[in-house]
């Protein structure tokens, strides 16, 4: 049986995907969100465990709803 990633890591690759389908950089993608640009690269890797309001304000500067963000975890 394979053993699916974490919700942590799964999560980090959709923003990064996301984030680059729209040609955002780190930095400009952090400031979007009113998000620290070190924050972003800990949510991209999989190393934060993130606040629900955190995940909308991602969601919001993405463009995207809340299920189009969790989409495929």
């Amino acid at each position: 049986m394979v053993k699916k990633a974490d919700i942590l890591v799964r999560f980090g690759a959709r923003v990064r995907e996301l984030r680059l389908q729209q040609d955002y950089s780190q930095e400009a993608f952090a400031h979007a969100c009113e998000l620290d640009r070190t924050y972003i690269g800990g949510i991209e890797r999989g190393e934060r465990n993130l606040a629900l309001r955190n995940i909308e304000r991602i969601a919001e500067a993405l463009g995207v709803t809340l299920a189009e963000l969790m989409k495929g975890l």
